[in-house]
């Protein structure tokens, strides 16, 4: 029979006691919930969780292993994972390894067999702060300092970045896009090349003209973790560019158009993070059923004076989820087109980008 061997310990001293699983580190983290039932090969690969501990409020989670197709990147960021009950024994034609496997190899802490609907609920309250994950002969006390010497980090799109450019290429291509890696999920760029483009994934300090010395259709900002206003290259490339190419803003990319066109952003109390948030397309009035994962959201007080449209609303709190200037042909929207929840509500965003790229060719 197992024993309690792992624990996480918040920053109000409360402890979560259960047993670990994948790496041994001790880690220092933010504490975030995604409430995403499939997809957790996707979220731990996912570099907009930089720096993050993940508790998942779906229970069961590594029932189907992973897969090697399936990453969202090659060196993972994540910071740790907390389930209720993890599966070792995978049920998968298509798996390589366990999840703990993946885990251990990449140096990620994970713990099992807390009460994640406890947590989460302690989240939602007392809003996302930092934890401690450790193991049991650590006292609430030396926790509690552990916690409060660990320096937060900053500049997190700087470390997740790549070093050079890379490129992911489509047979016939009809556009050249360049992607602005401030840590993009490598669906998007398969996305991108499912509609016919060309990809070339550059460094989130590539200056601007370099970028036009590449000669691109368009321009795409990706996700990414952290505060948007640590990433100033890509606010001061974005003014550079608007209006020469067409540009796509996906979540960080989104809070970035906004931040360089003049308008404001703020932390949420605990995020959005999972595929089931409604969005409301405020120009065709359709709703879209999105997947998310993000800590700050723009201020919608602060658009008006951008020259900015707000297009898309959050239908359960209201927050601002896609911008747009139809002059500079650039829009932009705070959720993850790329990802299925719907499974195909989100797919005309890049057909709406291919579309400027053509008028900007006709123009040209």
């Amino acid at each position: 029979m197992k024993t309690l061997d792992r624990k996480i310990v918040l920053e109000d001293g409360s402890e979560y006691l259960g047993y670990g699983f994948g790496g041994r580190e001790d880690r220092v983290c933010e504490l975030v919930f995604n409430t995403s039932i499939v997809g957790y090969q996707e979220i731990v690969s996912d570099l907009s969780y930089t720096d993050q501990m993940v508790v998942m409020t779906y229970p069961l989670i590594g029932s189907y292993g992973i897969t090697d197709e399936d990453f969202e990147c090659k060196n993972p960021g994540i910071g740790g994972l907390a389930v209720y009950d993890y599966n070792d024994m995978p049920s998968n034609f298509r798996y390589t390894k366990t999840l703990a496997e993946w885990m251990e190899e990449n140096g990620i802490p994970g713990i099992c067999g807390i009460d994640t609907r406890k947590l989460t609920r302690s989240i939602r309250d007392t809003g996302s702060r930092r934890a401690l994950i450790t193991n049991l002969s650590v006292s609430k006390e030396q926790a509690a300092d552990i916690i409060r010497r660990a320096p937060v980090p900053r500049d997190a799109v700087a470390r997740v970045s790549c070093r050079k450019r890379w490129y992911s290429r489509t047979s016939n291509p009809r556009f050249h896009v360049v992607a602005i890696d401030c840590g993009i999920k490598l669906n998007i760029v398969r996305c991108l090349n499912r509609f016919g483009c060309n990809v070339t994934v550059v460094p989130y300090d590539t200056p601007a003209e370099e970028i036009r010395f590449m000669k691109p259709d368009g321009v795409l900002l990706s996700n990414g973790p952290g505060n948007p206003e640590d990433v100033i290259p890509v606010m001061e490339t974005i003014k550079k560019l608007r209006g020469r190419y067409p540009m796509f803003g996906i979540c960080l990319g989104h809070q970035l158009i906004a931040l360089a066109y003049g308008a404001r952003t703020y932390k949420l109390k605990f995020g959005h993070r999972g595929g089931n948030h409604p969005v409301m397309n405020l120009l065709t009035g359709k709703i879209e059923i999105t997947s998310q994962n993000h800590s700050y959201a723009v201020d919608e007080k602060s658009i008006p004076a951008t020259g900015l449209t707000m297009t898309h609303r959050n239908l359960l709190d209201q927050t601002v989820e896609g911008l747009g200037c139809e002059k500079d042909r650039i829009f932009s929207v705070q959720y993850h087109p790329e990802s299925a929840p719907g499974p195909q509500d989100s797919s005309s965003l890049f057909e709406q980008f291919v579309t400027y790229m053509k008028e900007a060719k006709i123009h040209a």
